[in-house]
Parts: C-alpha cells; sequence; structure tokens
C-alpha cells in the first residue's frame, strides 16, 4: 500500500511502515556508496606513517564498515533484512584526509544501498575516532550512494 502521494513507506494514514517484498523477484543487486573524512595535516602524516597512537586506524575503519553492512536493518529502521554476500572497503589517504569507498553486493528482493551507505558511515566514524587525539576536528562529510545496479530501477551511477 502506498501514500496518496506515492511514497512506499508511508501508509494513506501518514504512518511508517515496512514494505512488503515477498512478491519481487531475487535478483543480483549491488550498490556503491562513498565519503570522506577531512582530517589535519597531522593526522594525514599520522596515517600515512603509522603512528596513530590507538593504532591501525584504517584496518579498524574497515572491519567497522564491514561489520556494519550486516548489521544495517539493525540500525536503519525500514531497512529489510537481506542477505549481505559481499562486502568490500576501500580507504585511501589522500591530502585532505581519508576517501571511503564500499561496495555491497546481494542475491535478494530488495536493494543493498543501505547496507552500503551504513558501511561507509560507520567506517567513517571509527576512524574519526582512532584519530581524534591527534585531529579533534575531524569531520565527515559526502556520504553517499555513488551506483548501483540491478533490480526493478535499473542501474545508476553518480555524474561527476
Amino acid at each position: 500500500m502506498t501514500s496518496a502521494g506515492g511514497l512506499s513507506h508511508v501508509r494513506a494514514d501518514g504512518t511508517a511502515h515496512m514494505v512488503d517484498v515477498s512478491a519481487k523477484a531475487v535478483t543480483t543487486r549491488t550498490a556503491s556508496a562513498a565519503g570522506r573524512v577531512l582530517l589535519s595535516a597531522p593526522a594525514v602524516a599520522a596515517l600515512r606513517e603509522g603512528t596513530v597512537p590507538k593504532g591501525d586506524a584504517l584496518a579498524v575503519a574497515r572491519i567497522a564498515g564491514l561489520q556494519a553492512a550486516k548489521k544495517c536493518p539493525d540500525l536503519v529502521p525500514l531497512a529489510h533484512p537481506i542477505a549481505v554476500h559481499a562486502v568490500t572497503v576501500d580507504l585511501v589517504v589522500v591530502d585532505d584526509g581519508v576517501d571511503i569507498r564500499a561496495t555491497c553486493r546481494t542475491a535478494d528482493r530488495t536493494g543493498i544501498e543501505m547496507e552500503a551507505l551504513t558501511c561507509v558511515a560507520v567506517a567513517a566514524l571509527a576512524l574519526v575516532d582512532m584519530v581524534k587525539a591527534v585531529d579533534k576536528r575531524a569531520r565527515i562529510t559526502d556520504v553517499r550512494v555513488v551506483a548501483k545496479s540491478g533490480g526493478r530501477s535499473g542501474d545508476w551511477v553518480e555524474q561527476p
């Protein structure tokens, strides 16, 4: 059931509900998300030199992102619990911080964009936690879906 405005997660009376996807076909679906953690020059240097006081910040952020993708429906109320079949998390240290990109893959009845977004967001949070002793002003920015494939709406890629 959709509301008069056509929003699938909102009933006609205005209350939120989880959409019934049981009749949808199982298809292979992939989504990629990206984000950035802006950091000070000393924090970037500590990452590049491996001298972050808490340890291997990039490894911790990568593992946090992997775990988060699997926990998405526990964190996002209307996200369906779906099988997460693959997750990759890449963190690249750049001159003003760290670029994060995650790709999640499933064969299920609904998309995996929220898992990719959750992965990037939590990887960024973990990175901030790891470097906060070096940079108290670390800032998470630009978390977004950058590509998706599969499902009824088809393929999409962010245009630069």
